[in-house]
Parts: C-alpha cells; sequence; structure tokens
C-alpha cells in the first residue's frame, strides 16, 4: 500500500502574534468548521490579525478569527466572525487552562493551515512584550540585514 504523505499548506499566517508576544510553546489543533468556511479557506480568504482563544467549561474557542464568506455559498454561509470550537484532547485543554490562569499568558492562534484534507490550527502559549523587548527585537532584527547586506557587497 501507498503511505499517504501529509502536506501543509498554509492559508494564513499571524506574523502580529510574534511581534506582540514571546512563543513560549505551540500546540496543534482541529477546528470545527462548517462546508462554506472550508471552501473559502481553500480560496485563502482568512485572517488570523485579532484573533485569540479562550477556554470555557472544558472546551476551547478561538475568536476573532475572520472567515469570509464563500460567494457560491449563499444562505449556507455563516457569520465571518463566529467563535470556532478547537478539538484537542482534554488533558492538553486542562494543562493549557492552568498555564493560562498564570499572569501573562494567553492562547493565540498563530497559523492555520491544511494537513491533508484536514484544517489545523497552530496555537502558541504566549507572554506578552513590553514595548522595550519590542524595540530590542527590531535593533536586533535591523543589526542581522545590515550584516548580511556587507557580506553580499563583499
Amino acid at each position: 500500500m501507498a503511505e499517504k504523505k501529509s502536506q501543509n499548506r498554509t492559508i494564513a499566517q499571524n506574523k502580529k502574534a510574534y511581534h506582540d508576544y514571546f512563543v513560549e510553546e505551540t500546540y496543534e489543533a482541529g477546528i470545527e468548521l462548517f462546508g462554506t468556511e472550508v471552501k473559502s479557506l481553500r480560496q485563502g480568504k482568512a485572517n488570523l490579525k485579532d484573533a485569540w482563544c479562550s477556554i470555557q467549561n472544558g472546551e476551547i474557542f478561538v475568536r476573532g478569527m475572520h472567515i469570509s464568506p464563500y460567494e457560491q455559498g449563499n444562505i449556507f454561509n455563516r457569520d465571518p466572525m463566529r467563535e470556532r470550537r478547537l478539538l484537542m484532547h482534554k488533558k492538553e485543554i486542562a494543562r493549557l487552562f492552568g498555564l493560562v490562569k498564570q499572569d501573562g499568558m494567553s492562547l493565540i492562534p498563530l497559523s492555520l493551515y491544511f494537513k491533508g484534507s484536514r484544517v489545523k490550527v497552530q496555537i502558541g502559549l504566549c507572554r506578552g512584550k513590553k514595548l522595550y523587548d519590542k524595540r530590542a527585537a527590531e535593533a536586533e532584527k535591523d543589526a542581522k540585514r545590515e550584516i548580511e547586506r556587507s557580506m553580499r557587497a563583499k
């Protein structure tokens, strides 16, 4: 039998999360979607910019994620900003709930991608950056860019 290769095709990434937070750990979760939402994702119409995750009653939800309505979806289209349930094991959710209760920790969706035919979300357990952390990261990035530029010139 031929083995099925798992191909990951990125739909959307949350670059703002890496600017605003230190990512401590990452987790993979499935997401509960409707058919027209999946069709819209196949066209690449998703935005994770202002998205975050919350845990309620032992379930984890992603909020603020925008999936544009599917053009041919008519009455079957859902609200683009609705909260969507993430699919993770109960023990993982309980562990994350304990970690999020600590000061300064939050769950932020980092990327949305297809793994085979399934849609997956990469969630980051994040700690917020202060303004001086952001400035230091920007200075480090500029220094690397300058080094690369000088190396290419020689």
